[in-house]
């Protein structure tokens, strides 16, 4: 089981034009990457947008990340393909890749442990 949809990384060839898209209905930059990414957030709520540039020779996905709060629990449903287990990601969350039936990607994210203090 999952808690629902957390966000969307839409992919994009233009930063700049996408993000003030997005502006333009309503929603607000909370943050911005040094790498033509960052996240938006609609004041209303519901899902958060992260946008993220790609290269013009790279064809463009929307994929879902939807959130769960133990991935030692999580059973991925019969329907779906593991395209890669949970892993650690840059961003402090485990991330699981899930293909639907026709192919789409599908990002399981959950909270990555807290490292080890040091010494």
């Amino acid at each position: 089981m999952t808690d629902g949809i957390e966000g969307l990384l839409i992919e994009t060839h233009n930063w700049g034009k996408t993000v003030a898209l997005w502006q333009g209905l309503g929603y607000v930059l909370e943050f911005e990457t040094d790498h033509h990414s960052g996240q938006l957030r609609h004041p209303r709520g519901g899902p958060f947008l992260f946008i993220a540039e790609r290269p013009s020779t790279q064809a463009l996905q929307i994929v879902p990340m939807v959130a769960v709060s133990d991935p030692a629990t999580f059973t991925p449903p019969h329907a779906a393909t593991i395209v890669r287990p949970f892993e650690r990601q840059h961003w402090p969350v485990l991330e699981m890749l899930l293909g639907d039936p026709d192919g789409r990607s599908i990002s399981v994210q959950a909270p990555a442990p807290s490292e080890a203090p040091h010494g």
